[in-house]
């Protein structure tokens, strides 16, 4: 019963996560991609500073870019980001 409830009220929800493998709701971590915006992103560096696993590269006053394939997905860099340059989708 509780299983049919959630699927009768989130049914856009599950939806999206098995058709467009999109989280609505920003939790599930392997469906979460990061990127910079190009046209926000200064090159201060704080960003690849602060990530644990060295997956943002770029250098200093110049557009960064975030390695898909070493990132961990653990929001640091959206966190710290105060251009708003680093978008989650």
């Amino acid at each position: 019963n509780p299983v049919l409830t959630t699927v009768k009220y989130f049914k856009d929800e599950y939806l999206s996560h098995i058709e467009k493998k999109k989280c609505v709701a920003g939790v599930c971590k392997d469906l979460i991609e990061y990127y910079i915006k190009i046209e926000k992103c200064v090159g201060c560096n704080l960003c690849a500073k602060n990530c644990p696993v060295g997956a943002i590269e770029g250098e200093i006053k110049k557009v960064h870019k975030i390695d898909k394939n070493k990132c961990i997905k653990c929001g640091i860099c959206f966190n710290i980001c105060k251009f708003d340059a680093i978008e989650r989708n």
